[in-house]
């Protein structure tokens, strides 16, 4: 029997709290930071609890891979009383082969949703909350993404249009190969938060 996605995340849930509940500790801390001067200037009991959780994690990449089972969890997101659910990559996990055309296959959807809740709204880029862009720009960013994903707060909704490696897409040093556009729909110039 494989296990699946749920239950690999319920076994991530439970080695956190094991570890950072100081149930799992690992006694070569030091020797895995690989420089002597990091080593004491931090605390290595925290550091190994860290690396104990990371070296699980690897673990269950492993099984992912091995067992072909996808890193693809499905998000609610609820908007001016609307709701959608798409899919996006667990981010304790990763993603497998077939999981990135999942993501793909659900971009029309986000972004028919998003156009439906932001009419009427302003939208920004997240780097420049100064200056609205245009609806062309915003078309021309539809093309380029690959995928969509969106987050909401009480008066905005951001729209993440990306591209390239799911795993990787969120790094700046991913670019120009992976990465994704931030954008913001709001009634005026938006707040301060960071989504």
């Amino acid at each position: 029997m494989t296990y699946t996605t749920e239950e690999l995340i319920h076994f991530l849930e439970l080695e956190l709290r094991a570890t950072w509940g100081g149930k799992r500790l690992i006694f070569n801390a030091e020797e895995k930071l690989d420089n002597p001067v990091v080593a004491k200037a931090v605390d290595l009991e925290k550091m190994s609890r860290v690396f104990v959780f990371r070296d699980f994690r690897q673990q269950i990449h492993e099984y992912q891979q091995k067992h072909q089972v996808s890193g693809v969890v499905w998000r609610k997101v609820t908007f001016k009383d609307q709701t959608i659910s798409f899919p996006e990559i667990h981010n304790q996990l990763i993603p497998i082969e077939g999981d990135k055309e999942i993501l793909i296959d659900a971009k029309s959807s986000v972004i028919e949703f998003w156009q439906k809740v932001t009419e009427g709204l302003k939208y920004y880029l997240s780097g420049d909350r100064t200056s609205p862009i245009t609806e062309s720009i915003l078309e021309e960013l539809y093309q380029e993404a690959q995928w969509a994903e969106i987050d909401a707060g009480k008066e905005e909704v951001y729209l993440g249009l990306c591209w390239g490696n799911p795993k990787e897409y969120i790094y700046k040093w991913a670019k120009p190969e992976s990465g994704f556009h931030r954008i913001i729909a709001a009634e005026n110039t938006p707040s301060t938060i960071n989504i």
